[in-house]
């Protein structure tokens, strides 16, 4: 383990900045995010001989605790967390497709799940990336059935590439609020700035699929009313913490991973600039000037950051209030502290986790312990439980 310390401003000029920290400091809690030592971490396995396990979450209701996951390969599974051998709730059949980056992606369960029963889970067709909603009838063998579509028409690159997808219930909201972190499928077009288009973007949709009433496109023409946010990569991890407070993890080109804070407007990414160029230019700034600049950054070279939890509770010691996140390319957890709701950041820690590979996804249990999914494929890969003391 080691650690760093970098800091980085959110856009906007320094005085405006100075300005907004002053007024934190009169009126903002303190900092969310502990100092001290970071715990010891015991680390055992829950599930094993997974094939790319992409994204869990827990059910409680009279049946129990389940931990719920989806596999890429379009298996949506269902484990007691009492213990016991983990049940096949449903494979996705045509038109859902498994290519790349693309398949079964993204999992998100509903704060109400003890009365509806729901799931969400995003994934890849032969025509777009979509988000449905499911019902969990039964923990056992074809127990989950389809109920509704709550999103459709986000862009899918036939190879899978930049498919984003990942689902975040907002805590504290009513009704409740459900953030989808989307890709831009890497394709020509400007299609994070077209402000018509779902791809490159954080959407913000209540459980039928409405517009969340805060959306910048509620009442506004040109622009979806359902989109929250746009200038966006690849989204890949939305976290939020106990009081609501949002942030998006994403991938960036050759440089610059983001976490970046949930506010509505423009995230600066633009692959295909005006000009005689028609390419998807990777070589455009993760941010361009003028947009709303991240509040944490890996700049060269990048992580891989992937799925990501507001890490909870006096157990995690030093590490109460950072944000954990599942690294692909490193093979880490990555910790990172906010300082205030500005969104500056420093590094607080990283735990090297490279016996288990690529990590996918970070998800905190209702037991206060941390979740995590490998990715490495061909049956490799394992869902751990990571203990603090």
């Amino acid at each position: 383990m080691h650690t760093t310390t970098s800091r980085r401003r959110i856009a906007g000029t320094s005085l405006l900045v100075a300005l907004l920290v002053a007024v934190a400091a009169a009126c903002a809690p303190p900092p969310p995010a502990g100092r001290g030592p970071a715990p010891t971490l015991q680390i055992t396995n829950v599930a094993t001989g997974l094939t790319n396990p992409w994204d869990l979450g827990f059910t409680s209701g009279a049946d129990g605790t389940w931990m719920v996951y989806t596999e890429r390969g379009g298996r949506i599974s269902a484990k007691p967390t009492s213990g016991g051998a983990s049940v096949v709730l449903a494979q996705l059949e045509w038109p859902f497709v498994s290519a790349g980056e693309g398949g079964l992606l993204g999992l998100a369960v509903d704060p109400e799940f003890a009365s509806n029963r729901y799931v969400y889970a995003c994934y890849t067709t032969v025509g777009d990336v979509r988000l449905s909603r499911y019902r969990i009838n039964s923990f056992s063998p074809g127990g989950l059935v389809f109920d509704a579509q709550v999103v459709t028409g986000m862009p899918v690159n036939p190879s899978g590439r930049h498919s984003g997808c990942r689902p975040r219930f907002r805590p504290a909201t009513d009704p409740p609020q459900l953030f989808v972190g989307t890709g831009d499928s890497a394709s020509v077009g400007s299609i994070p700035q077209n402000l018509l288009s779902l791809g490159g973007k954080i959407l913000c949709v209540l459980r039928d699929g409405a517009p969340c009433p805060g959306n910048p496109g509620v009442g506004t023409p040109g622009i979806d009313d359902r989109i929250h946010s746009w200038g966006h990569r690849n989204t890949q991890g939305i976290a939020f913490t106990a009081n609501g407070g949002g942030y998006s993890v994403e991938h960036g080109p050759g440089r610059d991973d983001e976490v970046n804070v949930l506010f509505t407007g423009d995230f600066g990414w633009d692959p295909d600039p005006p000009g005689p160029s028609t390419a998807y230019d990777e070589s455009q700034p993760m941010t361009r000037p003028g947009a709303i600049g991240a509040a944490w950054s890996s700049g060269a070279p990048t992580i891989a950051p992937s799925g990501a939890t507001m890490l909870q509770g006096p157990q995690w010691k030093g590490w109460n209030g950072a944000l954990a996140m599942a690294v692909l390319k490193a093979r880490e957890l990555r910790v990172v502290f906010f300082d205030d709701f500005l969104g500056f950041s420093s590094i607080g820690s990283t735990f090297d986790m490279r016996g288990l590979g690529r990590l996918r996804t970070a998800v905190q249990g209702p037991d206060g312990n941390l979740y995590i999914s490998t990715d490495n494929g061909s049956m490799n890969d394992v869902i751990v439980r990571v203990v603090p003391s």
